[in-house]
């Protein structure tokens, strides 16, 4: 990683020197069109999508007018007039690659009240210039089809890369959990913290199991069984979650549901950028500061463009060590960055070539001490931790009018490195280490289209290869001795297929299936003999534990929606997902003697086992209704409620003795609530609400891993609410002021699951101020988060080996100010 980290710095020095002229953007290049008959709504998406060009519409009569089919080599304005020249509608150019379709004759003209954007220029230059919100369409893309959002049937939430918790600083998934109360996480520190969707946890540590939130980088997949990369943010154009269980199109180890993260792709028409410059204070802590910068490259006009981005952060630390004599211990730097290459093609073809890499490196855990001064723990150790990640994608698209090709190839190479504190029973400094080597090879490809009737289908095929090692080293910090470690590999190859057809004018039914079929392999290292114990039964012993197994899967789906009324959607969904299974080691640290001694003894075989753990399973029946979009109309909502069965399920947990281990834990149930509404009563003035209740049950525990029935699952507060304002206005022709607030909180949630992981957590409450002042190019923000510097306790852990003896909380970081500058060119 040291030739890459140089890469990416010399990347971001460069950045900041630069100084390039902005030119607009070509919204008169020609290009080989061939547009669809039909649908307006149809062909304005395959516009769109071949041209490169941004086209609002929001009238569904016109969506539903006919339109004839054109074809050939023209420019879009010139596709645009062929289209509408039958019709009754009219284009009109908002700005260069940008239109919105209205009626005709032309409407009265209305006030029009000034809102603060991002300067003209430099937005042209660094995305497609979207239309205005109120007009411009939006696509649901990580449905494997682009699906218009008032008619996607299920929940989804949506944030755009311009939101304040992205746009203002090069931060993580933290910006997505304090954006979206539907979306939680663990709090271990960066680059090892696991998220959850819609109350479907399993536990609170990261072991053989698969996530349960499937994350993606524009098509690629970016993680399997490891943690949240928690790759930074920056140039992103927007997130899109997809809530609940995604098995049809998705596969294994989407069982709450997807993130995809849909980066800003390279112009082949305009050279420009963008640098980003904070510094951060923060109340009983170091100062921190953060710098990125963007990049966009037309190597060949209209043909080739790059892309690159850079970036690099400090969070300073807060946590003091009483026992070791050491304040704020918990400073996190992270740095990294993504190049990318896009190829356009006279024939129509789309190559997009990507190399992404970032390395997080923590000082010392992020937790306190339970019943100590606030922000204060005594341990005998430091523990760091650090992520190293890098991923390689290619994707190749083509549209045909109606019919649109797509395959992606991806590769993941992430290393983990955690050390924990294991010193207990007064005996001398103890560690426990534990390394997590993953690589994940990926490819899809598939075919998504629309019918002359207007049914819209998608059918593929996706290969998996994924292999992680887990290693571990335990004992006296001098000697630590090598422990027993495990390896699991899976290849999955899968075929799917989903259509949406229309029963009624209003009415969709979308149904769809999975078929994959599983090899699944794992074996024990650094272990010369180990026990091996089955899934059941008596325990056998092996000189090598190993398993081999193959398993298949079939996850149908279907959907039902009905546009009740303009902008007013209500659907029900069943869904399923599942994840496979694996092998994982089982045992103690420590041992007591026969005299009640405590001991660091390792050598003792009988000491390690290796479990199997099989695959777990899970079902969603979903309801809800969606009336208008975020940021569209006066006022926006949408709601659903979920019932979710889940069949053996799998956690990773630790023992009596703190060892992690991996085993199923039994069944459960989940009621899940969620609500969501927007206002915008003045002109640059908004108002936001959103909320999940979760209630979540183990009904069926299996003997020895849960006390007591009805047990909770982990880490999803039972309530967690978000309100926040936002707003607007032109102080002077060039003087844009943004300001905005938010209030967050946290319900009550458990650590996890098993004797030693009950405790309570969570019950905090976060408010945050920001300010953006626009002029020309630059723009100055200021962000105040924490304004009532609550401690509170967003995780009860930092360390398994000593919470039974000296319990621990995670708290909120202190009340921090950043100051930051932003400079588009």
């Amino acid at each position: 990683m040291g030739r890459l980290s140089t890469i990416l710095a010399s990347g971001v020095l460069t950045l900041s020197a630069a100084a390039f002229v902005a030119t607009p953007a070509a919204a008169v290049q020609s290009r080989e069109l061939s547009l669809p008959g039909g649908r307006l709504g149809d062909a304005i998406v395959a516009l769109g999508r071949q041209a490169g060009v941004s086209i609002g519409l929001t009238d569904p009569a016109l969506a539903a007018s006919r339109v004839p089919a054109v074809r050939g080599r023209m420019t879009a304005e010139q596709a645009l007039t062929r289209l509408l020249a039958a019709s009754e509608a009219r284009f009109i150019r908002v700005a260069p690659g940008s239109y919105r379709i209205v009626r005709r004759p032309p409407q009265r003209p209305q006030p029009q009240v000034r809102i603060a954007r991002r300067p003209a220029a430099p937005q042209l230059i660094l995305a497609a210039a979207p239309a205005p919100e109120e007009e411009q369409a939006v696509l649901v893309v990580a449905a494997r089809r682009p699906m218009p959002l008032s008619l996607y049937p299920g929940g989804v939430q949506m944030v755009d890369g311009d939101d304040p918790e992205l746009a203002y600083a090069p931060r993580g998934s933290e910006a997505l959990v304090a954006r979206l109360p539907g979306l939680a996480s663990t709090h271990l520190g960066p680059g090892r913290n696991k998220l959850f969707i819609r109350g479907i946890a399993d536990s609170s540590f990261s072991g053989p199991t698969q996530a349960t939130a499937g994350q993606y980088l524009g098509e690629t997949r970016l993680n399997y069984n490891a943690p949240d990369p928690d790759l930074r943010l920056f140039d992103i154009d927007r997130v899109e979650i997809l809530e609940g269980p995604q098995g049809t199109l998705y596969g294994a180890g989407s069982l709450g549901g997807v993130i995809r993260i849909m980066p800003n792709r390279p112009r082949t028409d305009a050279t420009g950028g963008m640098l980003v410059v904070g510094a951060t204070a923060t109340q009983h802590g170091d100062p921190g500061g953060d710098i990125a910068g963007v990049l966009n490259l037309p190597l060949v006009e209209g043909r080739l463009g790059l892309r690159l981005v850079g970036y690099g952060a400090q969070d300073g630390g807060y946590i003091d060590d009483t026992g070791r004599g050491l304040d704020d211990v918990n400073r996190v730097r992270t740095y990294g960055g993504r190049a990318a290459l896009r190829l356009e093609t006279d024939s129509g073809w789309t190559f997009d070539a990507g190399f992404s890499g970032q390395r997080i490196r923590g000082r010392d855990g992020q937790y306190a001490d339970r019943g100590a001064p606030p922000l204060t723990r005594d341990s005998a150790i430091a523990q760091p931790f650090g992520s190293d990640y890098l991923l390689a994608d290619l994707v190749v698209s083509k549209d045909w009018g109606r019919t649109r090709f797509t395959t992606a190839f991806g590769w993941v190479d992430h290393d983990i490195d955690e050390l924990y504190d294991s010193t207990v029973f007064n005996l001398p400094p103890q560690l426990y280490a534990q390394n997590t080597r993953v690589r994940l090879l990926s490819a899809e490809s598939r075919l998504a289209g629309q019918t002359e009737g207007g049914i819209s289908w998608v059918v593929g095929t996706s290969m998996i290869s994924n292999r992680s090692r887990q290693r571990r080293t335990a004992g006296p910090v001098a000697d630590p001795q090598q422990l027993a470690g495990v390896e699991n590999g899976i290849e999955e190859l899968a075929l799917f297929g989903e259509a949406s057809v229309g029963l009624a004018p209003a009415v969709t039914l979308t149904a769809g299936a999975r078929f994959s079929q599983s090899h699944l392999s794992g074996s024990s290292i650094d272990a010369p003999a180990l026990v091996l114990v089955p899934l059941f039964g008596s325990i056998d012993v092996a000189r090598a534990a190993d398993a081999s197994r193959k398993e298949s899967a079939f996850l149908p789906s279907i959907a039902l929606a009905w546009e009740a009324a303009p902008r007013l959607l209500l659907f029900a969904r069943y869904q399923e997902s599942f994840r496979p299974g694996g092998l994982a080691v089982e045992g103690n640290v420590f041992r007591v003697t026969a005299q009640g001694t405590p001991t660091s003894d390792l050598t003792a075989a009988s000491d390690m086992i290796i479990r199997r753990f099989r695959n777990d399973n899970l079902s969603s029946l979903e309801a809800g209704v969606r009336y208008g979009r975020s940021g569209a109309g006066a006022f926006d909502i949408s709601a659903s409620l979920a019932y979710t069965r889940w069949n053996d399920i799998q956690a990773d947990t630790v023992s009596l003795f703190g060892f992690p281990t991996t085993a199923n834990i039994g069944d459960g149930r989940i009621y899940s609530f969620e609500l969501r509404a927007g206002w915008r009563p003045l002109p640059g003035l908004s108002l936001e609400g959103a909320m999940l209740v979760n209630d979540s049950k183990v009904v069926d525990p299996f003997p020895g891993i849960i006390l007591q029935p009805d047990f909770p699952l982990p880490n999803v507060a039972d309530i967690g609410a978000r309100l926040a304002v936002d707003y607007q206005m032109a102080l002077s022709p060039s003087l844009d002021l943004r300001l905005g607030g938010s209030v967050r909180y946290v319900g009550d949630s458990v650590l996890g699951v098993g004797p030693v992981l009950g405790d309570r957590q969570g019950e905090v409450t976060d408010v945050s101020l920001g300010a953006r002042l626009e002029h020309g190019p630059h723009a100055f923000t200021l962000n105040l988060t924490n304004l009532l510097d609550e401690a509170g306790n967003r995780f009860a852990m930092g360390s398994p080996f000593t919470l039974i003896q000296n319990p621990q909380v995670t708290p909120l970081r202190p009340r921090s100010v950043r100051l930051g500058w932003q400079f588009a060119f």
